[in-house]
């Protein structure tokens, strides 16, 4: 009885030793992060290939404020209108210091300016009328209204699930742009495979690096390392596309199949299995500069 006792316990240990393959080890390790301009908490439009939607983002840099509708309708925050700070964040600043310095200047005696000296209360009347002028010119000059409000050209939105439009001119991609979508699919893996940040810098923005980097390093630190290989596009649609200001945005659904394992550093798997191809369907999505600057990635989501 103790040797059975021994055994069953011995096969046990063995058992829970053995790892199941990892559904979530790819890059991004299966949660949904990155940011989509103003539309970052606004789900994507549901397609063929994600009927579903996306799930909401799990990690982002990009803030955002309550507002009344829930894009994902279970208390995600909608992300709404993006406030003036957040679309010209230099020109916030200016004009902040600027009038600070202008107040300093007032509580020091020196008026607004420093060079405008006496004049009495009169005086000072013309300053502020002098600074509000120029801080309306200067909103008017770089305070691009959005074309949520003003419907600039009367051109039709792109369909939005949730109910809200968060803004942005609909876009047009063309077939060589979802090629660039799919060769960053490869490129991308290839890269987290061979845990290459460099490659990675010039495929994604620096948020999207800085978690992939953070995600080697755990692996790293346990001396493991995940590679995925024979990966395959197997098809994809367009979500959503638009323009903000001078960037371009892009949402697509891809399905792709893939091995997925975790080896320690001598290259012996450790979780997964090299024989056994899973499949994934993920909305990625992708910016550029301009319609002449290279698409890179930023932002990843799950399927719900």
């Amino acid at each position: 009885m103790k040797k059975a006792a021994f055994l069953s316990l011995a096969l046990a240990t063995a058992l829970a030793t053995v790892s199941v393959a990892p559904a979530e080890a790819r890059p991004g390790s299966g949660s949904s992060m990155g940011s989509r301009g103003s539309r970052t908490y606004s789900a994507p439009p549901p397609t063929a290939y994600a009927p579903s939607g996306a799930s909401p983002m799990q990690r982002s840099v990009t803030p955002y404020q309550q507002a009344p509708a829930q894009s994902y309708g279970y208390g995600q925050p909608g992300y709404g209108r993006m406030g003036y700070a957040n679309r010209h964040p230099f020109l916030t600043g200016f004009a902040g210091g600027f009038l600070g310095a202008g107040l300093f200047g007032l509580l020091g005696g020196h008026g607004f300016f420093g060079g405008m000296h006496g004049g009495g209360f009169f005086g000072f009347l013309i300053q502020m009328l002098l600074l509000g002028l120029l801080i309306s010119w200067l909103i008017r000059r770089f305070g691009h209204r959005s074309p949520m409000s003003t419907g600039i050209g009367n051109q039709p939105r792109m369909p939005q699930s949730g109910g809200m439009n968060p803004g942005g001119a609909p876009l047009t991609i063309t077939p060589a742009d979802y090629q660039a979508f799919q060769q960053s699919l490869y490129d991308i893996q290839a890269a987290w495979s061979q845990q290459n940040l460099g490659a990675l810098q010039r495929m994604a923005t620096p948020e999207m690096v800085s978690y992939f980097n953070e995600q080697l390093s755990a692996y790293a630190s346990r001396g493991a390392r995940n590679v995925v290989s024979a990966v395959q596009f197997e098809g994809g649609d367009l979500s959503e596309a638009w323009r903000e200001g001078n960037l371009d945005y892009a949402t697509v659904a891809m399905r792709y199949s893939l091995v997925d394992v975790t080896t320690d550093m001598a290259g012996t798997v450790v979780e997964g299995n090299p024989n056994e191809r899973m499949t994934v369907t993920e909305l990625w999505t992708f910016v550029r500069s301009g319609p002449h600057g290279g698409w890179l990635l930023s932002a990843i989501q799950q399927t719900r």
